[in-house]
């Protein structure tokens, strides 16, 4: 169990790391969504599926953190093979406010390494570098503990 636990709060790194590429998607409502025009706020990279029971649990704390602060956005990133069709149906069952992008899972983006298991997330700093990833669930205080301890 420790070890399970362990593997779910899988820290990349103690200190922030340059991102190889920006992060450049469409989301479901057709904008284009640039990581680096987030530059000076916090941005949560979230990777998720519909499948994927601990997504959806999450989906409403990344959303109350999305609302509560100015100074934290959130982004899912759908890491799954389906018809946009299908997650826009799922999205009106299970609303956010966070835009979502559908990415490619035989070419996924290259910002950030394939996920090794969902949820994954990448907490960005306002310098737009890595501060912090996640394998596994996470809560808004987790992402609240990890802002404060790197600011």
């Amino acid at each position: 169990m420790r070890i399970l636990m362990s593997l779910l709060l899988l820290t990349a790194s103690a200190q922030a790391e340059p991102l190889p590429a920006d992060l450049v998607v469409k989301t479901l409502d057709g904008a284009e969504y640039k990581l680096s025009a987030q530059k000076g706020q916090w941005v949560v990279v979230n990777y998720w599926a519909t499948w994927c029971g601990p997504c959806i649990k999450e989906m409403p704390e990344l959303d109350e953190l999305d609302k509560a602060r100015d100074d934290v956005g959130v982004i899912g990133l759908a890491f799954e093979d389906t018809e946009v069709a299908d997650l826009k149906k799922f999205l009106e069952k299970r609303p956010v406010s966070y835009p979502i992008a559908q990415v490619d899972v035989y070419a996924p983006p290259a910002t950030f390494k394939v996920p090794k298991g969902l949820p994954t997330t990448h907490l960005i700093s306002p310098s737009g570098e890595l501060a912090k990833s996640f394998l596994g669930p996470v809560t808004r205080a987790d992402l609240e503990a990890a802002i404060a301890a790197a600011e």
